[in-house]
C-alpha cells in the first residue's frame, strides 16, 4: 500500500505537486495521465523516495519515506528516459544491478530478459541497441527483482505496435503477482487498456477519473 498524505513540493516559486492525498493498493495497475509538465514525472519521483515533499507524507506499507525508510524496500523503475550501461550487454547490466540487493538469481534475471523480447545470451551491447531495445531491457530491469512497487514513467516510449502489447502482458502478470503499478504517460490510450484506475494530473493536482 503506498499512502500518499497531503503531499506537496515546491520549487523556489512553482509549487508543482498541490497537496495530494491518494491511496495506491495491492494487485492494482494505475494510470497517470497528463500533458508535459502536469507533475506525473514529479509524483513518481516523491513515490520513489528520490525526493523529499516540501509538505506531507509518503508511507509505503506505514513506513514514513525519509523517516522510517529512505526508499521503498522493493521496488522497479523506469523514470526519465533513463538508461543502462552502454558498454556492456543486457545481461551483465542485470547482474551489475543485482549486486546491490541481492534477491535476483541468474535465472531471474535471464527470465527477465525473455519475456521482453531480448536474447539473454546475446552478447550485443546496450550502446548499439535501437530506442526501442533499451525501452525493452529497462523494463527487464523494472522487473527482475519481482518488486512489490513498479514505477514506470512514458513506458512504451519508442517500442513498436508488437513491444507495446508484450509490455501489456508483462504488466499484467506482474499485476496478478500482487505488484502495485504505477504508470504515468501522456499518451493515454497507449496504456488505459490495462489500467484498473485511471487518474489525471494537472498543473500539480491530482484528480480520480
Amino acid at each position: 500500500m503506498i499512502q500518499l498524505i497531503n503531499v506537496s513540493k515546491k520549487f523556489k516559486n512553482n509549487m508543482v505537486l498541490k497537496n495530494i492525498t491518494y491511496s495506491f493498493e495491492e494487485g492494482k495497475i494505475y494510470g497517470l495521465f497528463g500533458k508535459n509538465g502536469s507533475g506525473k514525472t514529479m509524483l513518481l519521483r516523491t513515490i520513489a523516495g528520490l525526493i523529499i515533499p516540501t509538505e506531507g507524507q509518503v508511507k509505503i506499507n506505514d513506513q514514513i519515506l525519509h523517516e522510517d525508510i529512505s526508499f521503498p524496500p522493493s521496488m522497479g523503475i523506469i523514470i526519465e528516459n533513463m538508461e543502462l550501461l552502454p558498454q556492456y550487454n543486457a545481461f551483465t547490466n542485470l547482474v551489475i544491478l543485482s549486486k546491490i540487493k541481492k534477491v535476483a538469481s541468474p535465472s531471474d534475471m535471464k527470465e527477465s530478459i525473455q519475456r521482453v523480447g531480448l536474447d539473454p545470451s546475446s552478447n550485443l551491447k546496450v550502446k548499439k541497441y535501437s530506442l526501442g531495445m533499451k525501452q525493452r531491457l529497462n523494463i527487464a530491469q523494472a522487473i527482475f527483482e519481482k518488486p512489490q512497487i513498479i514505477l514506470l514513467d512514458e513506458p512504451t516510449n519508442a517500442v513498436d505496435d508488437d513491444g507495446v502489447a508484450l509490455i501489456h502482458k508483462i504488466l499484467i502478470e506482474e499485476k496478478e503477482r500482487g505488484a502495485t503499478i504505477i504508470i504515468a504517460s501522456h499518451l493515454k490510450e497507449d496504456i488505459m487498456p490495462i489500467c484498473d484506475v485511471s487518474i489525471r494530473i494537472n498543473n500539480g493536482v491530482l484528480m480520480h477519473e
